[in-house]
C-alpha cells in the first residue's frame, strides 16, 4: 500500500512539474535603470549625507563639494570686471567741448555771411571760417570714432570676464551633489572628508518603481511579440512561490543572439533568440537580479 501511495506521489509531482515548466515561454531577469552620478568638479566632499539603501528625490541636493577657491576665484574675476568698466569713457561728454566750438563757429559763419551781403566782411574772412568749422568735425569725427574703439574694446574684455564669471557660477552649481533620478541608492563610493575629482565615481542609484525583465524568446515566438504588448511576468520568490504581474514589452533586440547558459526557453533546443525588455511597476517585492519569467497572452 505504501509502495502505490508513494508511486502516484512521484507521478504527481512529475507531473506538476511538467505543467510548471511548461507554464511560461522564457526566463531571465530582473533589472532596473541605473545611474552612476559622478563628480563634476575637483575637492574636497565637505558633505555626502546619505546612506546604501535610501531613497532619493530628484535633484534634491545630498552633498557637495568644497567651493571656497571658486568663490574667491569669482570675486577676483568680478573685481577685475569692475576696474575694466571703469576705463570706459563717456563720449558725448568727451566730445562736448568740441561740439560747443563747432556750433559757435557755425554762428560767426552765419554772421560775417550776412555782413559779406552788406560788402562789411570779406570772402576770406567768410572761408576762414568755414575751413575752421571743417577741421572741428574731422576732429570730431576721429575723436568719436577712437572713443568708440576703446568703449568696444573694454567692452570685449568685460564680456569676456563675464564669461569667466558665469562659468565659475556654472562650477559651484556643479559643486552640488544631487541624483538626477529618483530611485534607491544602491551603492556609495565616497564619504565626507575625502578628495574627489572630475568623472570620479560618488554613488550608484537605481529607479525600482518601474523594473525591468530581460528575457530571450525564439524566432518563432517573436513573430507574435510587438512593442507596448501586455504580457504575464512571473516573479520567482523562491520555494515555488510565483508572484504574477502584468508586465509591457518596451524593448525588443533587432539582432539574434545565442541562448545564454543561465536563460530557458520554451523550445529549448533554439540556438538563436533574441533579448526583450518587459517594464514591470514594481510593488516593492521585485529587486535587482531576482529570476523571472514570462508567458505571453494569446
Amino acid at each position: 500500500m505504501n509502495r502505490t501511495v508513494l508511486f502516484f506521489l512521484i507521478l504527481f509531482l512529475l507531473s506538476d512539474c511538467g505543467k510548471k515548466k511548461g507554464n511560461y515561454d522564457a526566463s531571465g531577469t530582473f533589472e532596473a535603470t541605473e545611474v552612476l552620478v559622478s563628480s563634476q568638479v575637483a575637492g574636497q566632499v565637505m558633505a555626502m549625507d546619505v546612506e546604501e539603501g535610501q531613497s532619493l528625490i530628484a535633484y534634491e541636493a545630498v552633498g557637495y563639494v568644497d567651493t571656497v577657491q571658486l568663490f574667491l576665484k569669482k570675486k577676483q574675476l568680478l573685481a577685475g570686471m569692475k576696474a575694466i568698466d571703469s576705463r570706459s569713457y563717456n563720449i558725448s561728454l568727451q566730445i562736448a567741448s568740441l561740439k560747443q566750438q563747432i556750433e559757435k563757429q557755425q554762428m560767426e559763419l552765419r554772421r560775417f555771411g550776412n555782413l559779406l551781403k552788406s560788402n562789411a566782411a570779406t570772402q576770406k574772412q567768410v572761408d576762414d571760417i568755414q575751413s575752421s568749422i571743417d577741421v572741428l568735425q574731422r576732429q570730431l569725427a576721429a575723436q568719436t570714432e577712437s572713443l568708440q574703439n576703446n568703449n568696444q574694446s573694454i567692452s570685449a574684455e568685460s564680456l569676456a570676464i563675464r564669461a569667466q564669471v558665469e562659468q565659475t557660477d556654472d562650477m559651484i552649481s556643479k559643486s552640488i551633489i544631487y541624483s538626477p533620478i529618483n530611485g534607491i541608492l544602491l551603492e556609495k563610493y565616497v564619504e565626507k572628508g575625502e578628495f574627489t575629482g572630475p568623472g570620479k565615481a560618488l554613488f550608484k542609484i537605481a529607479d525600482l518603481d518601474r523594473i525591468f525583465l530581460r528575457a530571450y524568446v525564439t524566432a518563432n515566438q517573436l513573430n507574435h511579440l510587438k512593442l507596448n504588448q501586455e504580457v504575464a511576468v512571473f516573479a520567482d520568490f523562491g520555494k515555488k512561490e510565483m508572484r504574477q504581474y502584468t508586465g509591457t514589452i518596451t524593448w525588443i533586440s533587432d539582432k539574434a543572439e545565442f541562448t545564454p547558459r543561465t536563460i530557458l526557453t520554451k523550445d529549448e533546443r533554439a540556438n538563436l533568440v533574441y533579448a526583450l525588455k518587459v517594464a514591470v511597476k514594481n510593488d516593492g517585492y521585485l529587486k535587482i537580479g531576482m529570476q523571472g519569467e514570462l508567458r505571453i497572452e494569446n
